[in-house]
């Protein structure tokens, strides 16, 4: 059987400043999979960048390719070796269970948050587009959406569930306390910084946005009724603002330690916070360097997560059951998948006496049957069927087949 596997960072095995090496924009992915699934061996290829996770799913027919793949794309994003000892690798029914629990929101670090199954959809939507996926892994994200469906209508585990964007919100309540009078600014325009600025405006916080596209910044002020900053003039007004909040797709630093000093000043050195949740990190780490400047980042949610997590255990569980089931029918799949040719085989050879026979037509039909429930233990049969057609006396030793498959 080809190996289903599973390699990567997340927010459990390494931290942010590790993850942000591997981390993947779109553009990058789709310059990507092309390269690492021609890697001889690697049969299908799923590439998931998230701001908690940089995972491959794939499917390969050995060790080997695996450990080339992990290699070059380490080598591709100009990471060193090293990383490797952040990831983790698993195959088989624990790969697969891992995708459904991704899917699920389970494995989020906010338990049963939503926005992970619109990530998952596009990564696999890449991953098709640019046709690195096969039979296998199609599947595995069809039965992946189920387990999800499931997971969310079957437990309470996504009842009032919440995202990183509240966990942040939250995390600047909790400095604060009242929001209602403080200043806060929102970097980024994007769909987790949307979330963040709609959890802020129920808090009344005094908001204001700033993003590179000012007409993306003006709509979403628009919509919240917040205020805009010009990108350009942030250094200028940055002394303004109590709470920094920032979540764009840059791959540099937006706020650096320099602006952080001439900001800290202006304000007369009064504090201010940072909570970066961007991956590649936005602001520079140097700027917890300077006195009252405060900064968190993604990693740093986790303890308010866990919060929720307790809360959310029981239908944790349950969603852990459901995981399993799903697991247990998707091997039962792949199993059949490796008899298929066999059964096509076994089809095509009795095609004739098939159509004059319909005891045949029944029989043939309830060993495929068999198969598909029990594909292991269904190999004897089709090796019977096989054997006498191969030795020429199908019909006469269709009665000794027959009593076979009743189990006699």
């Amino acid at each position: 059987m080809k190996r289903i596997f599973v390699w990567g960072l997340n927010f459990k095995t390494a931290p942010v400043e590790q993850r942000e090496l591997l981390a993947c924009s779109e553009q990058e992915a789709q310059s990507l999979l092309p390269v690492l699934a021609s890697i001889n061996g690697i049969r299908e290829l799923i590439l998931l960048s998230t701001c908690n996770r940089v995972e491959l799913y794939g499917v390969a027919e050995d060790y080997e390719p695996i450990r080339e793949l992990v290699e070059e794309f380490l080598h591709l994003k100009g990471a060193d070796l090293k990383v490797r000892r952040y990831s983790f690798f698993v195959e088989g029914p624990q790969a697969i269970a891992h995708v459904f629990r991704v899917a699920s929101g389970l494995d989020s670090m906010v338990v049963g948050e939503s926005q992970i199954v619109w990530q998952f959809k596009r990564a696999y939507q890449i991953a098709k587009e640019l046709e690195t996926t096969g039979k296998v892994l199609n599947r595995l994200y069809e039965k992946a959406l189920k387990t999800a469906k499931r997971v969310r209508t079957q437990t309470a585990v996504s009842k009032n569930a919440v995202s990183v964007s509240y966990v942040a919100v939250e995390l600047a309540r909790k400095i604060f306390g009242n929001l209602s009078k403080t200043k806060v600014l929102l970097v980024g325009a994007g769909e987790m910084a949307e979330l963040a600025a709609k959890y802020l405006k129920k808090l009344h916080a005094q908001l204001y946005i700033t993003n590179r596209t000012y007409e993306r910044a003006v709509q979403l002020a628009k919509e919240l009724g917040g205020h805009v900053l010009r990108f350009e003039d942030l250094p200028e007004y940055l002394h303004e603002f109590d709470i920094v909040l920032v979540s764009t797709a840059s791959k540099d630093y937006v706020i650096k330690q320099e602006h952080v000093k001439v900001a800290i000043k202006r304000r007369g050195y009064r504090p201010m916070f940072f909570i970066d949740i961007s991956v590649p990190r936005n602001v520079e780490p140097e700027v917890n360097l300077v006195d009252e400047a405060f900064l968190y980042n993604i990693d740093d949610l986790q303890e308010v997560a866990e919060k929720n997590l307790q809360e959310r255990l029981k239908e944790k569980e349950k969603g852990e059951i459901i995981v399993w089931d799903e697991v247990g029918k998707f091997i039962k799949w792949l199993e059949f998948l490796e008899v298929e040719g066999q059964v096509i085989r076994l089809k095509e050879l009795w095609k004739d006496v098939e159509e004059r026979e319909p005891r045949v037509r029944l029989l043939i039909h309830r060993v495929i049957e068999e198969v598909k429930k029990d594909p292991s233990s269904s190999q004897n049969l089709l090796k019977i069927f096989l054997q006498e057609v191969e030795n020429g006396n199908a019909e006469g030793k269709l009665s000794y087949v027959y009593n076979r498959a009743d189990g006699a």
